[in-house]
């Protein structure tokens, strides 16, 4: 996947929104005004891995420890909480793979929605 595949994957799922609350280098993803989703793109001086494309995905502390043991192109993610949430470098994976995991972390903030706003996404 490009960046372009990732960021119009991610805005065909129901009901998400993308904004740039941490400037130019950074677009997250909504859903119900929850980020479950940044996609950077380039430029921050404070990258680890600096030119390789990354997204920070929200998932489960069990998810990201398992999914950091299986694959080189998952870690702590830099400028986000490490339990809660890992940098994916998407170019390095299977596009299959990265839509799952995108799909994965809408339906865990989908998840803690209250009970009357998350059906219509679940």
């Amino acid at each position: 996947m490009n960046i372009e595949q990732v960021r119009e994957y991610t805005l065909s799922l129901f009901g998400v929104t993308e904004d740039q609350p941490f400037g130019d280098d950074n677009i997250t993803f909504r859903l119900e005004g929850k980020i479950f989703m940044c996609l950077s793109l380039g430029g921050d001086e404070h990258e680890i891995r600096d030119s390789e494309p990354r997204l920070a995905l929200k998932l489960s502390p069990e998810r990201n420890e398992e999914l950091r043991a299986q694959f080189p192109a998952i870690t702590p993610a830099f400028h986000w909480n490490k339990k809660h949430w890992s940098d994916v470098y998407y170019e390095q994976l299977d596009d299959t793979q990265i839509e799952e995991w995108i799909k994965e972390s809408y339906r865990l903030v989908a998840s803690k929605l209250p009970k009357a706003i998350r059906q219509k996404y679940i």
